[in-house]
C-alpha cells in the first residue's frame, strides 16, 4: 500500500484556491498525463492517468468520486481501476483541505491519502512510486500555483482621453482647385457657355504645374 502526505502553500485566498481544487477540470489540467472521461448519472466521472515507472509507461483507467463540503474547504476523492491490459488494479482515497496560509491571503492545501495495488505491476509500482509521487506532488504544486493566480493585469489601461489625430500628408496648395477651374472650363466649352479667365499663378512653379493639369 502506498501512503501519500502532501502539504502545498499557494499564494491566493482560500476560496480561491478552493474554488480551483474543487473543480475535478481544473485538477486534472494541473496533473501531466492525466484525462478528464465523461461523467456518470450518480456523479462520479472517468478519469485516465499515464505514469512512468523507470522505462516503463503505464496508462491506468480509473472510475473517480467526489465528496464536497463546501462550508470546510473539505473534499473526500475516492477511485478504482486498472492499467490498460488489466494487469493491475488499484483502489485509491484521498482527503484534502483548504485552510489559511502563514501570510494574509495565502493558503495551503493538505492531502492524505493511500493506494491499494494487486496484481503483475504492483511491486515494481511500488519500489518505484516515491520517486514518482515526488516528481508529480511538484509538478501539480506549481501548476496549481499558477491556476489559482489571479487575472493578468491588462498591458495598458485606457485613460478615457481622445487620442490625438494624426496629421495627414499635406497636399500642394492651390492645386485642386486649379484643377477643378480646369474641369469647369472644358464643360463650359462643350456646353457652348462662355469660359470664366483661370486665376494667373503668382510665381512659375504653380504656371508649371497648371500646364501639366492642362496637357
Amino acid at each position: 500500500m502506498l501512503s501519500i502526505t502532501e502539504e502545498i502553500a499557494v499564494p491566493s485566498p482560500p476560496p480561491q484556491v478552493w474554488h480551483v481544487i474543487s473543480n475535478p477540470q481544473d485538477v486534472v489540467s494541473c496533473i501531466g498525463g492525466a484525462e478528464l472521461g465523461p461523467s456518470h448519472d450518480d456523479g462520479s466521472f472517468d478519469g485516465t492517468l499515464v505514469v512512468r515507472f523507470g522505462g516503463i509507461r503505464v496508462k491506468f483507467g480509473a472510475r473517480v468520486a467526489l465528496e464536497l463540503d463546501e462550508a470546510a474547504r473539505e473534499g473526500r476523492l475516492t477511485a478504482r481501476g486498472k492499467d490498460g491490459q488489466g494487469a493491475t488494479r488499484f483502489s485509491a482515497e484521498a482527503t484534502f483541505r483548504v485552510v489559511e496560509g502563514e501570510g494574509p491571503g495565502t493558503s495551503r492545501v493538505s492531502v492524505d491519502g493511500k493506494v491499494q495495488l494487486n496484481g503483475k505491476l504492483a511491486k515494481l509500482i511500488e519500489s518505484g512510486a516515491g520517486a514518482v509521487i515526488s516528481r508529480m506532488t511538484k509538478e501539480f504544486a506549481d501548476a496549481l500555483v499558477l491556476k489559482c493566480a489571479g487575472p493578468a493585469e491588462p498591458a495598458a489601461v485606457a485613460t478615457g482621453e481622445a487620442a490625438t489625430p494624426v496629421p495627414s500628408a499635406p497636399r500642394p496648395a492651390g492645386l485642386l482647385a486649379r484643377l477643378r477651374a480646369w474641369w469647369a472650363g472644358r464643360r463650359a466649352k462643350r456646353q457652348g457657355r462662355p469660359v470664366r479667365a483661370a486665376h494667373r499663378p503668382a510665381n512659375k512653379s504653380a504656371e508649371t504645374v497648371e500646364r501639366g493639369a492642362r496637357r
